[in-house]
Formats: C-alpha cells, structure tokens, sequence
C-alpha cells in the first residue's frame, strides 16, 4: 500500500497513461472505482470499452457518467476509496456536444478537487503536441482541452506525463 495524492496523468494516444493510473490506483490499497466517461455510440468506442474492461480486469467499481463528473466523483471519491477519471478528454467533447458551459463545468471540477478528502487520478489528452487542427470545431476543442489540462494541473499535487508507457512526473507532492 503506497500514499495516493490526487494526480493527473497527461499522455498522447496510446502513450499507456490509463494503464499507469491503473497501476497508481491499484498499488494504493484502497477500493478501486473507475469513474468512464466514454460512451459506447459505435463499434470502435465499444472495443475501446472492451479493451479498458479486460486489462484492468476484476476489483473494480465502474461508475460510466459521460457529463455529470462533479456529482459522480461527490458520490464516489469517499472513505477507503481512489477514483479513477478515464478521461477528461472525452467528458470534455461530451460536455461541447451537449451544449454545455466548459468553462463552468471546468471550475466546478477545480473547486472539487481543491478540498476533495480522498484520492482522484484523472486520466486526459495532451492534444495540444500535433497538427494543427484544420477545422474550426477541432481549434476550438484543442483550446479548450489545453486549458482544461491547465487548470486541474494547477489545483492538483501531482502531475505525471506519460509517454511510450514512461512516466515523467511534472509535478511532485512531498
């Protein structure tokens, strides 16, 4: 059993950062709650899901709220328990599709996380690395997704980049 802080863990596509926040949740000791914000809409997000499901395998509570994350993690983030958020990249494209306030939502997140009691490691998309997006919605959720990933940065402990499965811890608490 390790001392968990709440922790973001930032990484590319594929960079292995939900497996290491698998790992920082699981290594804690505590119950595991993995907080999904995706939703399964095709068959490509459905093997996604699949994919997520078999690797972090039994021991896990899942929780799926696409959109209401604040009032999922009051409810979830409790005594003997560690949250997994996997990701704010899709609570963020799912809170721009239902019309939603981002910046709103993003301070209300902030504000949890400030006095939450009990350990969260939220998983997001560094998306700001690559191309330039060539429409105006991909500019606009690549903003967004910046300054969301700045924010809770901020207001975080811990701060961990992964990258090909490596973790480069950006931000260490004592």
């Amino acid at each position: 059993m390790t001392v968990l802080a709440t922790t973001l863990v930032l990484g590319g596509a594929r960079s292995g950062k939900s497996a290491f926040a698998e790992r920082l949740i699981g290594d804690s000791g505590l119950a595991r709650v993995y907080l999904a914000t995706a939703t399964a809409d095709d068959d490509e997000m459905r093997s996604r899901i699949a994919h997520h499901r078999q690797r972090r395998g039994d021991g896990w509570i899942t929780v799926e709220e696409p959109l209401a994350l604040v009032d999922a993690l009051t409810r979830e983030a409790t005594h003997g328990r560690a949250v997994l958020v996997d990701c704010l990249t899709l609570w963020l494209s799912n809170l721009m599709f239902a019309e939603r306030d981002v910046e709103v939502e993003a301070r209300r997140l902030t504000r949890f996380l400030g006095v939450a009691q009990y350990p969260v490691v939220l998983v997001s998309n560094e998306v700001g690395l690559g191309l330039v997006p060539e429409t105006p919605l991909g500019r606009s959720f690549r903003d967004a997704q910046g300054r969301l990933n700045q924010i809770v940065a901020a207001t975080v402990p811990n701060v961990v980049f992964v990258a090909a499965g490596l973790p480069l811890w950006l931000k260490r608490s004592p």
